[in-house]
């Protein structure tokens, strides 16, 4: 299982209570941090997020509603005494602002920072658990999506009937990769009478900031959770256009082109006070959407 917080879900400017964009994915082992705005460390506090269970860092694009909250977060872990590993994924200017900041600070970090540029669509990073892509939208400056998938997880064995057709227990790592058990007399046990399939593997993508692009649809196909921003409501469809957003009915005709389970919406202008409207629009094109409210942890 998967499970999404979100730290930050305005855009340009913090508005009404609410913050620039931050969310972190978390399964059993692990947290991974996607995006990075200003507050982003106090929302962790707050919503009671493990800040040492992150090692991987993915920053989208170099606006800073997306990344000012970074240099703070990696001098605080350095302060907290960390020392394990960790993988930061961004534009390539982004190393060269992170160092320039360490620089002009005298800071030397206490734990080993690894910087992995982006430049072109496909693998970043893959461990026990998750396999991470990145896909380029369509804004102002160089901008990337990245999909999280769980890993397949392997067979699960039935013990008892695998023990009852005298399997050796030192073949069990071999059933759970889905291979039939040859006996000593030549007689084959199908797999599947001793072992279960595991549940399907679970995938989320995040759609930075981006305008309307129907090629998206393609990139996320099929995931059980998106998250797609919404800057706008539905009548300012030639501002967002001009700025590079999307609208509600924008992001959720993405949803619908791309057969999602569920649809996340976010990066609210600061324009608007409350956010009923942005609910309601995209409902009347994908009815399973929900606002990526602050706080929320949205189970996958």
């Amino acid at each position: 299982m998967l499970a999404l917080t979100i730290l930050g879900n305005n855009s340009a400017i913090p508005a009404y209570g609410r913050n620039p964009t931050a969310q972190v994915l978390q399964t059993q082992d692990e947290a991974y941090l996607i995006d990075c705005g200003e507050g982003t460390q106090q929302q962790m506090i707050r919503y009671k997020i493990r800040r040492s269970k992150i090692n991987h860092i993915f920053i989208s694009h170099l606006h800073g509603d997306h990344y000012f909250g970074l240099i703070g977060f990696l001098t605080s872990m350095a302060l907290l005494g960390r020392t394990t590993d960790m993988h930061l994924f961004g534009p390539p200017m982004l190393e060269e602002i992170i160092n320039i900041q360490l620089r002009a600070a005298d800071t030397t970090l206490s734990f080993p920072l690894y910087f992995h540029g982006i430049t072109q669509e496909g693998p970043l990073a893959n461990d026990k658990r998750i396999h991470v892509e990145c896909f380029k939208v369509k804004h102002r400056i160089d901008c990337w999506g990245f999909l999280f998938r769980e890993n397949k997880n392997p067979r699960s064995i039935d013990i008892e009937r695998a023990r009852s057709y005298e399997i050796p227990s030192a073949y069990f790592e071999e059933l759970q990769k889905g291979k039939d058990y040859k006996t000593k007399k030549g007689d084959i046990i199908p797999n599947d009478q001793v072992t279960k399939a595991a549940p399907a593997a679970k995938t989320y993508a995040y759609c930075a900031d981006t305008m309307y692009d129907e090629s998206i649809a393609e990139k996320v196909k099929g995931v059980d959770l998106l998250y797609h921003e919404t800057t706008y409501l539905k009548d300012l469809e030639d501002r967002a256009a001009m700025r590079f957003h999307s609208t509600t009915v924008q992001a959720a005709e993405i949803a619908k082109l791309a057969g999602v389970k569920k649809l996340l919406i976010g990066h609210f202008s600061s324009k608007y006070e409350t956010l009923d409207l942005f609910l309601s629009e995209a409902c009347e094109v994908f009815p399973n959407t929900e606002l990526a409210q602050e706080g929320l942890c949205f189970s996958i």
